[in-house]
């Protein structure tokens, strides 16, 4: 039921709190000739919203290292 983030950005060091809607979805074998989508859907384990605990976007692009609020998986 649950596909880590680490996954589905492989080379994205992202923060534990980060979820996506892809996570979830289940499929008995991914096609790896088939690329993913991302439907921009990600929220914030910690606000359960779009923003993390900083008031900055929650996504694959911000929810890295640099960020102050970060959670090492």
């Amino acid at each position: 039921m649950y596909e880590p983030l680490h996954t589905l950005y492989p080379g994205h060091s992202l923060c534990r709190r980060l979820r996506t809607k892809g996570m979830f979805i289940e499929v008995e074998e991914a096609d790896p000739s088939v690329e993913g989508t991302n439907d921009g859907t990600f929220w914030c384990t910690h606000t359960q919203n779009c923003l993390g605990p900083d008031g900055q976007v929650a996504d694959a692009n911000n929810c890295q290292v640099t960020r102050g609020c970060f959670e090492k998986a």
